[in-house]
């Protein structure tokens, strides 16, 4: 059977490497990006709405029997301040997530964050925990969620602090095992393979993949 898919998040660092996995994905016969402005991509199967976010509901999107993908995410710092990163890292994917609902979509793929936890002391995690958590009150046929670590790869703006955590990394990373395995950086592109891989697993109900799983999930003989 031909699958369809649907992108929120397109044009991010996890987001560009999903949608190319997707192009090249024979299951997949019609991928739809939801963005801001045209990405200037091209592709026989590929489809792009230009929408207003803070109208998501109203886009016209058809979500019927897709497999939906979440990869929406900011810093407060590029936000501006704490009310604009929750718009984009909370009310836009809830708002996915409740069309996907209402018009039957097959299953919803989120990338929320290391930590997430609705009680988080941290503004940042604390918020990634609050949308897990009012997703999996939307009973979703299909609810996965994938919790990162440090992202890497080669994103359009530098960030700093990234830039240093990253190169860090390299040192500490073989340090970073047992229960610390998931606090190890990863890449972009080894995330939207575990996304794709775990939308064609057939998996049903709410499924958490932790940064060290998701690793896992990237690698083809490691994969469920």
């Amino acid at each position: 059977m031909s699958r369809k898919a649907v992108i929120a998040g397109a044009t991010g660092l996890i987001g560009k490497e999903l949608v190319q996995l997707l192009l090249s994905e024979p299951e997949y016969t019609s991928v739809t990006l939801i963005v801001r402005r045209p990405t200037g991509i091209t592709h026989p199967k590929l489809h792009e709405k230009v929408i207003d976010f803070d109208n998501l509901e109203q886009a016209d999107v058809n979500l019927t029997e897709a497999d939906a993908y979440c990869t929406l995410g900011t810093t407060i710092k590029k936000a501006g301040n704490n009310e604009a990163f929750r718009k984009v890292d909370y009310t836009y994917p809830l708002t996915l997530g409740q069309m996907a609902k209402k018009q039957g979509a097959k299953q919803l793929l989120i990338v929320t964050s290391i930590g997430s936890n609705s009680s988080s002391r941290s503004f940042y995690t604390r918020v990634k925990g609050e949308i897990e958590e009012s997703l999996r009150g939307l009973n979703l046929p299909t609810l996965q969620i994938f919790r990162p670590s440090l992202l890497l790869g080669n994103r359009e703006e530098f960030r700093f602090g990234e830039g240093i955590a990253s190169s860090i990394s390299v040192v500490i990373s073989p340090l970073l095992s047992g229960s610390l395995r998931k606090y190890k950086p990863i890449q972009a592109r080894s995330v939207a393979k575990a996304m794709l891989r775990a939308a064609l697993s057939g998996r049903s109900g709410i499924h958490i993949f932790e940064s060290d799983q998701i690793a896992q999930l990237s690698e083809p003989s490691k994969s469920s």
